[in-house]
């Protein structure tokens, strides 16, 4: 009887395989480019930006360091892993002439992103549109509006990079606010702007939450007036001016408010039994917690007409402790909506469904948006464009390729586990190249029919 050394096998290890490709399942990123378009966009918006005699297209060197993201990248030295792989990435830029093209590009930073914002919305459009029923706005109206999320986050700079400053948390960085549009509970959402700040910006700035909104306007695809549009921000955007603008948009809103001081005298005017029991995430009552409005019982003669005031008070969790703000033990918050029909313990739940956008800043995060690696700040603005193509690239890949799989709503980690690693090998015959992924994967079927669906709808 052999006695075992160990758990696994005792393998021979040398790096001469010539056939191998790492990361194959990253075909489903390129695949989604061709499939919306985005390629030939971008390389139309910057063409004005290309060098004289330059072999690598800006857009292509933007598109592979979204690609380098995607697949778990944070550098521009990653480009590496893709550039082992010319079979399937072709001919990717060096390092230095990625940077020289980012520092081309950064010397022009507000033409060039207006360009690459351009592209992004002509791409998005073609995606929307393909997708059909899969797609966020499919069928809106004022009852199921395309919802835009808006919320801002830290990142922590570990040098002395350009308008890196103190934030409100003792850190030291920059403090993007950010726009996504919520896909729901069947995807991860999508970035529409993420907007570079110093760490010392305002949470609650007015001008930049208008800025955000008109750029995440415009990469919506139809119409972008009217109640089928709802844009929902936390506290930071409760101020005349942004409820004000939107307003004269004529878009609905659900906004974060900050309740005036006398609001314990406020809730002891509301009759027990006007108090509607509130919604848990399953839209099922949520036991110790309650829904009023406030409209009627405030002087709101200097805000916008049709502003409504609804607020919500609970049982804090155990061990959770009270806030200045709180009232006779019970939390209490409060937002405010133009949107008159609805029940409000319905308005509430969708107001607090804001909480996902937390989720899309996590998913930029973990997809080059945690830190920021270049010394300019207009060159790490141009890094923010490249982290959201990156974001935006697998969200469309999830929409087009695995919209009918949980897939869709994977995240990165769990993407690059299961798909983007998938192994495999390359046989060339005569002209053509094939990649035969490893039969051994689970997730190889699932691949191959997304990459089938978005071999179709790549124009020809």
């Amino acid at each position: 009887m052999m006695k075992r050394s160990g758990f696994y096998p005792r393998l021979v290890v040398d790096a001469d395989g010539g056939s191998a490709v790492g990361q194959a399942g990253g075909v489903l990123l390129t695949g989604a480019v061709r499939a919306s378009g985005l390629d030939v966009a971008l390389s139309a918006a910057l063409a004005p930006w290309r060098a004289r005699f330059a072999t690598h297209d800006p857009a292509e060197v933007l598109l592979d360091l979204a690609v380098t993201l995607a697949l778990g990248g944070d550098a521009c030295s990653d480009l590496a892993s893709v550039r082992a792989e010319p079979a399937v990435s072709a001919q990717v830029a060096s390092d230095p002439t990625a940077s020289r093209t980012l520092a081309r590009l950064a010397g022009d930073a507000d033409k060039v992103l207006t360009a690459i914002d351009g592209a992004r919305a002509v791409a998005r459009a073609r995606v929307w549109d393909a997708a059909g029923a899969n797609a966020p706005d499919h069928d809106r109206d004022a009852r199921r509006p395309l919802v835009i999320d808006l919320d801002a986050t830290l990142v922590t700079a570990h040098s002395e990079k350009e308008n890196a400053a103190p934030t409100f948390k003792r850190g030291f960085g920059f403090h993007p606010l950010c726009a996504f549009v919520d896909h729901g509970p069947e995807g991860t959402g999508e970035p529409l702007s993420i907007h570079l700040r110093p760490g010392n910006a305002g949470s609650n700035t007015a001008a930049d939450h208008l800025q955000v909104i008109t750029s995440a306007l415009a990469q919506i695809p139809g119409p972008t007036r009217g109640k089928s549009v709802l844009v929902r921000i936390d506290g930071a955007g409760g101020s005349h001016q942004v409820i004000e603008a939107l307003t004269r948009r004529r878009l609905a809103y659900s906004v974060g408010f900050t309740l005036p001081e006398h609001t314990p005298d406020l809730l002891k005017r509301i009759p027990e039994p006007v108090w509607a029991p509130a919604l848990d995430a399953h839209d099922e009552v949520r036991d110790g917690a309650w829904v009023a409005e406030l409209t009627d019982l405030m002087d709101l003669s200097s805000w916008p007409a049709g502003m409504r005031v609804i607020v919500r008070k609970e049982r804090p969790h155990p061990g959770a402790q009270l806030r200045f703000e709180d009232v006779d033990g019970m939390r209490i918050t409060a937002f405010v909506t133009n949107s008159r029909t609805g029940q409000l313990a319905d308005l509430e739940l969708r107001h607090r469904r804001r909480a996902r956008c937390e989720d899309r800043i996590r998913i930029a995060k973990d997809t080059g948006l945690t830190n920021l690696p270049l010394k300019t700040f207009d060159a790490n603005r141009i890094w923010c464009a490249i982290v959201a193509l990156a974001a935006e690239i697998t969200a469309w890949m999830g929409m087009l390729a695995l919209h009918d799989h949980d897939a869709r709503r994977w995240e990165p980690k769990a993407l690059r586990f299961r798909l983007f690693t998938i192994p495999a090998t390359l046989a060339r015959s005569g002209r053509r190249v094939r990649l035969h992924l490893a039969a051994r994967s689970p997730w190889a079927p699932l691949a191959l029919d997304g990459l089938t669906r978005l071999e179709n709808l790549a124009p020809g």
